[in-house]
């Protein structure tokens, strides 16, 4: 019955019709009540948006460096800066503020906030410093010096794995011989 169209109740009938099938006992049952029918989809998947899409895109055009700086932590509950910059101009409109104007607004929130937080490591480290103590991690780090933190450890790996240092040696080795094998073939004019 897979190359027939329809439901299993047109299906059915369609073969009762052509005397393929005895007529079932539920045939009649499921044609005065037939089970509900699900909308078909087009097979294209509607994109979602929401209202503040269009002000993230323009936050980002303005801030580019914010897509590197700025984290997007999947697991944390605390939205990324540019979805605040949107909820905050969306915001601003609802109170009756012209879109330009909310726009300069919230710009101006967000670069407060930023400056604030690395006037406020500055002088978390200014205080280390006067303490004689290191340092504490930066709060709010960079998401480029953060991958870079994680890659550290097998950079620094490299020349102290003693598999690595074999095999980088075996390498060196390999190309030396295949010069050695060019120079042999080499005709000197």
């Amino acid at each position: 019955m897979s190359f027939m169209k329809g439901d299993l109740l047109t299906k059915t009938r369609k073969l009762v019709k052509g005397l393929a099938k005895s007529e079932p006992a539920w045939l009649k049952a499921m044609e005065h009540a037939p089970p509900a029918a699900f909308p078909k989809s087009s097979g294209k998947v509607e994109k979602i948006s929401l209202p503040e899409d269009p002000y993230i895109k323009k936050f980002f055009s303005k801030h580019p460096d914010s897509k590197h700086e700025d984290a997007i932590l999947i697991s944390s509950f605390d939205p990324p800066p540019a979805r605040i910059f949107g909820w905050r101009v969306l915001e601003l409109k609802e109170q009756g503020v012209g879109e330009e104007e909310a726009m300069a607004v919230a710009d101006m929130e967000y670069r407060t906030e930023t400056k604030a937080k690395k006037k406020a490591y500055a002088r978390l480290k200014q205080i280390a410093r006067l303490q004689g103590t290191t340092p504490p991690p930066n709060p709010y780090p960079s998401v480029i010096k953060e991958i870079q933190a994680e890659e550290d450890v097998y950079l620094r790996e490299r020349y102290t794995n003693p598999k690595i240092i074999a095999i980088a040696e075996k390498m060196k080795a390999d190309e030396a011989a295949k010069e050695r094998e060019r120079d042999r073939f080499r005709i000197d004019w």
